[in-house]
């Protein structure tokens, strides 16, 4: 259980300010809804504007001194604040390894700075994957990957060691909207469910008790806005399904019935075991004969699933006081169902592939129990 710190929040006018960075990005729209009208909330942008009228943007630069501030426009937008929920991150693991270092723990420097200045307690968005270290040999497959999270790690650590009130969030996997699907961009692993559905992976790294935690983000939203709004200033969350987690397994099963909507159901990914992955597979993949387009994917499937799933649940706060609601299985596979919706409908999707009726949908499936497809044939051939 979190240890839990309440206190009054000072106040600039009727409504507490929020300091918000990553307005833009998967959690920030959904983190603008759910603050407002509670909250006032000024948005840090860099070089995507927020286009929301009903929060205010100020544009500054989180991998500069200050913010890229004068020290007289720093300490200005401080004054202005009440409290700093720091929710953007370098999560493109293609980047150099000292630019995600940089992003992700002097940014977060720079905002404590800003927090202290404001005397602001501090909200501070993390990752539940901080737990799932990569082993010495992944460290050295996947640079990117470890520099996010040993970024992550370091970054919770400046916030504890700051002179100012300091609230961590740890969400695992975040999926769109549970009732639209809708995201502001689409997650590598909702890219990498949808090559399911389109029967583009032979095999993932896995096995049959492995665990891919996900949560919709109007659910981690609703638990940042309970914590802000119940005075929260103090504790580490865990915004994870914890033991409701689905295993990969059912996600695997979602994402096959979810492709007999469009034709017949791909050939189930082989699940190949992470001890195997790394002896046989990715030195396979590396070689001069596989083609560099299944290459560069399978690559990136196994960076993924290597970080993102676990054999035990992760610890969850959803549904302990002031951290929203937690959720139940039925409801991330429903939440599941929406986002690769949401997925199909944009471009690279489903889009331009008619839908089946239910009576073609079934001679589908029965076609599918009498063909092999080419991918499932490498499946074998890999994993032999």
């Amino acid at each position: 259980m979190p240890e839990t710190r309440t206190t009054a929040a000072r106040t600039t006018g009727p409504r507490p300010t929020v300091l918000l960075t990553g307005g833009t990005g998967v959690l920030g729209r959904a983190l603008i809804d759910e603050l407002l009208p509670a909250f006032r909330v000024v948005c840090l942008r860099h070089r995507t504007p927020v286009d929301d009228p009903r929060v205010h943007e100020f544009r500054a630069d989180l991998m500069e001194p200050r913010l890229g501030l004068s020290d007289g426009e720093f300490t200005r937008l401080a004054a202005g604040v009440d409290i700093v929920l720091h929710s953007a991150a370098a999560t493109n693991w293609q980047w150099e390894p000292g630019l995600i270092r940089r992003a992700n723990l002097d940014g977060t420097r720079t905002m404590l700075d800003l927090a202290a200045r404001a005397g602001a307690p501090f909200f501070h968005m993390s990752t539940a994957f901080v737990a799932n270290p990569l082993a010495p040999e992944e460290q050295k497959r996947f640079p990117g990957a470890a520099a996010y999270l040993a970024s992550k790690t370091e970054a919770e650590q400046a916030v504890r060691e700051a002179p100012v009130p300091g609230v961590i969030m740890r969400p695992s996997v975040v999926m769109g909207d549970s009732v639209t699907g809708r995201i502001a961009g689409m997650q590598g692993l909702t890219r990498a469910l949808g090559a399911i559905v389109k029967g583009q992976v032979p095999v993932m790294p896995g096995g049959p008790d492995s665990r891919i935690d996900m949560v919709p983000q109007d659910v981690v939203a609703r638990a940042v806005g309970d914590l802000m709004r119940g005075g929260v200033t103090g504790g580490e969350y865990w915004l994870t399904a914890g033991s409701e987690v689905l295993f990969q397994t059912e996600v695997i099963d979602n994402c096959l019935e979810f492709a007999e909507r469009y034709g017949s159901r791909p050939h189930p990914p082989r699940l190949i075991p992470l001890e195997s992955v790394h002896r046989l597979l990715l030195p396979l993949i590396e070689g001069p004969t596989f083609p560099e387009s299944l290459r560069r994917r399978f690559q990136t499937y196994a960076e993924l699933l290597l970080v993102f799933q676990r054999a035990l649940p992760f610890e969850s706060s959803l549904g302990t006081p002031h951290c929203g609601r937690a959720v139940v299985k039925e409801e991330l596979r429903e939440a599941l169902v929406r986002n690769l919706e949401a997925w199909a409908a944009r471009p690279g999707g489903m889009r331009g592939r008619a839908r089946l009726q239910p009576a073609s949908a079934a001679a589908a499936r029965r076609k599918a129990v009498h063909q092999t497809s080419q991918e499932a044939v490498q499946a074998r051939e890999l994993a032999s």
